[in-house]
């Protein structure tokens, strides 16, 4: 088995918009593919650790993510992979999961951005600065580079001025810099949020205009949206049928069915839509395996597990 680093993988430099058509491709592929809800404990202080298995149809692939969150630590959130051929169930590569997980991450949010906004959206709230909104950001300007965006950002500590930083190099986009929750979102055509704790919810109802696409990265904040929006969208319906209020969603359909069946995305220009991208692991296992086909596997670190290697008895 290999060992996939995460400065190796930054080093493959691999470009936002082929993250972008490697979620396409995966959820292409998503009803053929085995996903078992994640396995999450959660404890006291926004502290969790996930277990999330998948088996990826096609190449024939099982994997598996841990994802945690623990405060105390810097980074907060972390994640590690492992990758193992579907036939002989061998395993091929021990990899750092947090590259993948922001940029799965912000490619799905870009995804389902560009498929269910509305036609005439310029204005896009981000609140949560961190890896996640980059990688969102990153991937809607690569993917429509003669598209101009107005982007809000809500303050918080010094994340603004590095956040912008990032992406002085691009001109279509200009900065607008708020300080509370109705200003980020009243007027919005798209809101992102991409904090990992929230306590209550982040907006009025009233705030949310006509047409509005919500996306909250992490779920989190946005439950009232879920009493009065006109549809909302996930990337597995099993994953959030959990939810406190998901029997009360009027519309729901998986971000999977819209790229197959277009006609299931935005009915009308004034529908209020919000999209539930938990986070599944059939992208995470589907970039790992791509990351795998593209690595030098002459240069990579071997893991050697010590497996057993004949039936033994005790």
């Amino acid at each position: 088995m290999y060992y996939l680093s995460h400065e190796q993988i930054e080093n493959m430099g691999v470009a936002p918009a082929t993250c972008v058509s490697w979620v396409e491709t995966a959820l292409r592929v998503k009803e053929q593919s085995l996903l078992p809800p994640k396995v999450s404990i959660s404890l006291d202080h926004n502290v969790f650790y996930n277990t999330m298995p998948c088996y990826l149809a096609g190449p024939s692939r099982f994997g598996v993510k841990i994802v945690s969150r623990f405060p105390l630590r810097s980074p907060a959130l972390l994640s590690q992979m492992l990758l193992y051929d579907g036939d002989n169930g061998q395993p091929l590569v021990l990899a750092d999961g947090d590259w993948i997980t922001a940029m799965r991450t912000g490619a799905s949010a870009a995804l389902s951005i560009g498929l269910l906004e509305h036609a005439e959206a310029s204005v896009y709230g981000f609140v949560g600065l961190g890896n996640t909104a980059r990688a969102t950001l990153l991937c809607l300007l690569e993917q429509r580079p003669k598209k101009h965006f107005t982007v809000r950002l809500l303050k918080y500590k010094d994340h603004v001025e590095g956040f912008i930083q990032r992406f002085a190099a691009y001109n279509n986009l200009c900065f607008e810099v708020v300080e509370s929750y109705e200003a980020l979102i009243s007027g919005a055509d798209v809101v992102v949020s991409s904090v990992t704790a929230a306590d209550g919810t982040m907006g009025e109802d009233a705030w949310f205009k006509k047409g509005a696409l919500v996306v909250p990265i992490h779920t989190r904040g946005f439950q009232n949206c879920d009493l009065f929006f006109d549809r909302v969208y996930c990337d597995d319906v099993d994953h959030i049928r959990g939810f406190k209020f998901f029997d009360r969603f009027k519309i729901l359909h998986e971000m999977a069915d819209v790229i197959k069946q277009p006609e299931l995305g935005r009915a009308s220009e004034e529908d209020r839509i919000l999209v539930y991208n938990i986070g599944i692991a059939l992208l995470d296992v589907y970039f790992l395996n791509e990351l795998y086909k593209l690595a030098d596997l002459r240069v990579l670190p071997k893991v050697d597990l010590g497996l057993v290697k004949k039936k033994f008895w005790v």
